[in-house]
């Protein structure tokens, strides 16, 4: 069987699928993201096809390709519909990436709640001229209120992190109330409006779905606190990116932290890269060595088991 993989991916990912006895491997050997054409070339006669969380796999691509893996734990890329009705088996990639995105959350958090970029930025450019009782003043987390959009793996993950600091109380809103995953944190389930008027940081980890999309927009930004920070490593589209730049913009409230956005990569004359108070990182929330090399191997063992007709260690359940 031959398969198909978009992107060049850590060689551990690889090496599960040439060793594996039977396959042929076709890779688009770069960085950057497999052209429409050759995407479609390339997966034309294969059986299996290995796709990252930028490729569009859509009626199209499935017309031409077998078996379907991603190496991510978003699918929002992949024509789930389409998918559904042919009965394709999908693979993707959870729980190993939480760890890392956890970590990045509240490095993001950090830096935008504590201006770190701006101060980087005074010491580089001399603006650094003495010590200064109000200069370069954030946020800080001790006795704070932090509301979490999401409490799966990745909301507790990040809820866990930033308990040591001194929280004092921990919301959370989503589909429903999930009483053991909040007791841990003693954290407390209420509507989304309630969060984002009671909350000192709002952090974003919930899917991408119909429900969300555009969840956190003007009337969401209105109800928080001016003295706020919000920060999303989700999806872009969970957020109205007009509404965000326009409550940063006029002090509704304090700073911002995104690692995703809409569209990615965020063009650089974006009215958000013109804020000292929002940091934008490159989408690098599961961006550590080991995470990617665990998730490029978990994505190839997944692939192969579905062409082999086997249980996926992580089978997208449709």
């Amino acid at each position: 069987m031959a398969v198909f993989v978009t992107r060049r991916i850590p060689a551990e990912g690889l090496r599960v699928l040439s060793q594996a006895g039977g396959f042929r491997v076709q890779q688009w050997d770069s960085e950057e993201p497999v052209p429409r054409a050759e995407l479609l070339a390339g997966v034309a006669g294969k059986q299996g096809l290995l796709c990252l969380l930028s490729d569009r796999i859509d009626r199209e691509v499935l017309d031409a390709a077998g078996g379907l893996s991603t190496m991510s734990v978003g699918f929002d890329h992949l024509a789930l519909d389409e998918i559904k009705k042919r009965g394709v088996r999908v693979g993707y990639t959870p729980d190993v990436l939480t760890d890392a995105t956890a970590e990045l959350s509240v490095a993001l958090l950090l830096s935008a709640c504590r201006r770190l970029p701006e101060a980087v930025e005074q010491v580089k450019n001399g603006g650094w001229t003495t010590w200064k009782p109000l200069w370069m003043c954030g946020y800080g987390l001790s006795d704070s209120t932090v509301g979490i959009i999401g409490l799966g793996r990745i909301g507790q993950a990040v809820a866990r992190r930033l308990k040591p600091f001194g929280v004092k109380k921990f919301l959370y809103t989503g589909s429903g109330p999930k009483p053991e995953s909040g007791a841990e944190f003693e954290a407390e389930f209420v509507s989304l409006t309630r969060l984002a008027e009671e909350s000192d940081f709002v952090v974003v980890t919930c899917a991408l779905t119909p429900a969300t999309q555009g969840m956190c927009n003007k009337d969401f930004f209105t109800r928080m606190k001016k003295t706020s920070v919000f920060v999303n490593t989700s999806r872009g589209s969970v957020v109205n990116q007009e509404d965000l730049y326009n409550a940063l913009a006029h002090g509704q409230i304090a700073a911002a932290g995104l690692d995703v956005t809409t569209p990615e990569p965020l063009p650089t004359d974006h009215p958000l890269l013109s804020l000292k108070n929002c940091v934008i990182l490159p989408h690098i929330g599961s961006a550590t060595y080991a995470t990617r090399s665990t998730m490029a191997v978990l994505a190839a063992k997944n692939l192969l088991a579905g062409l082999r007709g086997e249980a996926m260690p992580h089978e997208l359940l449709l």
